[in-house]
């Protein structure tokens, strides 16, 4: 179970990296990313941050290592505005949820195609 403080703190990142995402980032390899989870650690010395992207695989990798190339640009706009005692180091994870779900959602269309009466 995750103390109360933590899930603020959690949510008080995911907002400013999300935030910074879409009105800080200036570079063109970052297509429309979305910030879908954080969880840092109770040390609050590293930020697990999981980011969902639109677009072909190649554009979502070609994001993803455009974000980590600005991880320190990150990191230090999150410590402007989140005040911590410590700004955590960011580690990315690419969230393939939506993919996933797409992908379940596409294969209940077709088979409600197939089998009309089921």
């Amino acid at each position: 179970m995750i103390p109360e403080r933590m899930k603020r703190v959690n949510e008080a990142c995911k907002e400013a990296l999300g935030e910074i995402l879409h009105s800080e980032m200036k570079d063109p390899r970052v297509g429309f990313v979305t910030v879908t989870r954080v969880e840092v650690s109770p040390d609050l010395r590293v930020a697990q941050v999981w980011v969902s992207f639109l677009g072909s695989e190649e554009d979502s990798e070609s994001s993803l290592r455009a974000l980590e190339k600005a991880r320190g640009f990150l990191r230090r706009e999150l410590g402007k505005r989140v005040r911590l005692r410590y700004t955590p180091k960011l580690i990315l994870h690419r969230d393939r949820g939506a993919e996933t779900s797409q992908k379940v959602q596409f294969i209940l269309h077709d088979l409600e195609e197939k089998e009309p009466g089921v």
